[in-house]
């Protein structure tokens, strides 16, 4: 029975020791919300420091070498354009637009920040036909404008062979050129007339047409399946 409550009381120092450890703990959540996550808390600490140095040269030092931390923290800014520039508005940005140094570039303005977006002019029409997409019909439309000739013609054969293999990559596993012309007058409203005689070019067994993220060697298999019901039906 000792025994038994020595080890409840062991438990219970346990706890109460795994408590107070809890309670001196500082999570994120209750720390000061981060403006740029990529850079991390410690960068964000910096600048806090380079806010609280009294003397400017020195803030000044101490601003040009956080510019060298965020440069190594985050290597991918070296793909933008003048993305020095980049990095002082990153600073000034974390700093909460109230960091007094003598940046190379002039500082940002909290409202350029939050500034809302121009609105990007869509066509609210809905796709014709759904695989082959908007580019497609605008395509089209500007064969449809062409004035008649060799060069429309080259146009019609091109966009057909295109959608041929856009609707065999969604459809069926073969397609009729009938099917593909009569797509092209559809989408056109009537303006594209097909010249006759227009044929397309045979498709070659080995060619493949993948889905957009499907990978190659599955890509291959599906082909090989493909070809092998062609075969039997054939057969």
């Amino acid at each position: 029975m000792r025994q038994t409550i020595s080890i409840f009381r062991k438990r219970m120092e346990n706890l109460e020791g795994y408590a107070n450890v809890n309670a001196n703990l500082t999570y994120n959540t209750q720390k000061r919300r981060l403006q740029l996550p990529e850079y991390g808390r410690n960068v964000q600490k910096m600048i806090e420091y380079v806010k609280s140095i009294p003397d400017r040269e020195e803030r000044n030092r101490q601003a040009r070498a956080v510019i060298g931390v965020m440069e190594t923290i985050n290597p991918q800014v070296h793909l933008q354009d003048d993305y020095e520039h980049k990095l002082w508005d990153h600073m000034y940005i974390i700093s909460g637009f109230d960091l007094d140094v003598d940046s190379p570039y002039p500082a940002p303005k909290p409202e350029e920040l939050n500034k809302a977006p121009l609105e990007l002019q869509m066509k609210r029409s809905p796709v014709k036909i759904a695989h082959y997409g908007r580019n497609i019909e605008n395509i089209i439309d500007l064969i449809a404008k062409k004035e008649d000739g060799e060069v429309k013609t080259a146009m019609i054969r091109s966009i057909a062979m295109y959608m041929r293999q856009q609707y065999l990559i969604w459809n069926k596993d073969s397609v009729s050129d009938e099917t593909i012309f009569n797509d092209i007058v559809k989408l056109s409203a009537g303006r594209i007339t097909i010249p006759e005689g227009m044929h397309l070019s045979r498709i070659q067994p080995e060619q493949s047409f993948t889905r957009p993220g499907m990978n190659q060697s599955r890509a291959r298999n599906m082909q090989r399946m493909k070809n092998g019901r062609q075969k039997n039906g054939r057969k």
